[in-house]
């Protein structure tokens, strides 16, 4: 709706992740770059947790893009499977037929097609989103496939991505064996508030706004304060300035607009509702202190007399 007029091909703030619209800083490039590095040298399992939001999935999509072309990558994003039927989707994925199949024959067709690929100078590497969600026995099972190995490399490599309740799960004394398989671990933080001007700058880019800024540092600064760093956040409250600022026929989305979009938004109104709550009451602190000190100034006067 709004981008012709601020001279958009698209709607920067899609909260679908798409790589074209990748936001390298705040460590995101760096983790990034070492996963790449991990997955392509390591042969444990590597842990990516961040929060909801924060921005797992963005990296996800940019891992597959970034692989290198003699690794197929497969995914697994339903969690709500048992061990069997987590076999048999992984098996899926790899275009393998195992309808009617024990899990015992599963396995083998599984083994068997990953010793093809490794001897075809193929490396697979199984994506698994909302690790967090998993049952932990299947989240077990997976673990027991970083058993299949040559005499020389491990045939599965694994990425599992989450949110932070999958460190709650490994810190289980069942989950001992599957956390010591996990040879990197990477934290996706939330944008820092001084970023958060470059990375709407970054997003309306990738979308085509050449030219000045289009957000105002002071709407910059009331969308980060109410996002608290989450990514996901600031793209709605973004859009919602955005169209705020097209219905007012406006040319840069000033404060009012952003407030606009953060009373519109449920995590935006719980900011707003705290602020609230507390502005009387250090007020009241406030005053409570200036009688203090002049009931002191007053005793200490008396006092001299």
């Amino acid at each position: 709706m709004y981008q012709s007029h601020f001279g958009l091909r698209e709607s920067p703030f899609n909260i679908t992740p798409n790589p074209a619209f990748f936001y390298a800083g705040n460590e995101r490039g760096d983790i990034l770059e070492a996963m790449l590095y991990a997955v392509s040298h390591g042969e444990g399992i590597i842990k990516v947790t961040g929060e909801v939001g924060a921005g797992k999935t963005m990296l996800c999509r940019m891992l597959e893009r970034r692989m290198p072309r003699h690794i197929d990558v497969i995914y697994l994003v339903n969690p709500n499977l048992d061990p069997l039927e987590v076999q048999h989707a992984i098996a899926a994925e790899l275009g393998l037929a195992t309808h009617g199949l024990r899990a015992d024959e599963v396995q083998r067709s599984l083994h068997a097609e990953l010793i093809r690929r490794h001897s075809a100078g193929r490396q697979v590497v199984l994506l698994v989103e909302e690790a967090q969600a998993m049952p932990l026995d299947t989240l077990e099972a997976i673990r027991l496939l970083t058993n299949l190995e040559t005499a020389r490399s491990k045939l599965l490599q694994i990425v599992l991505f989450g949110q932070p309740e999958l460190d709650q799960h490994l810190d289980l004394s069942s989950m001992r064996q599957l956390k010591e398989r996990i040879t990197h671990s990477f934290t996706v933080p939330a944008l820092h508030a001084s970023l958060t001007a470059d990375f709407l700058a970054h997003r309306l880019r990738a979308a085509g706004h050449e030219g000045t800024p289009i957000f105002s540092p002071a709407a910059a600064r009331l969308i980060a304060n109410a996002s608290e760093g989450i990514v996901r956040r600031i793209n709605i409250l973004a859009d919602k300035a955005l169209l705020a600022a097209f219905a007012a026929d406006a040319a840069v989305v000033e404060a009012r607009h952003a407030r606009q979009a953060i009373a519109e938004s449920p995590f935006g109104q719980r900011r707003l509702q705290t602020a609230r709550w507390w502005r009387p009451v250090a007020l009241t602190c406030l005053l409570l202190l200036l009688i203090g000190g002049i009931c002191w100034s007053v005793l200490a006067a008396a006092s001299n007399l």
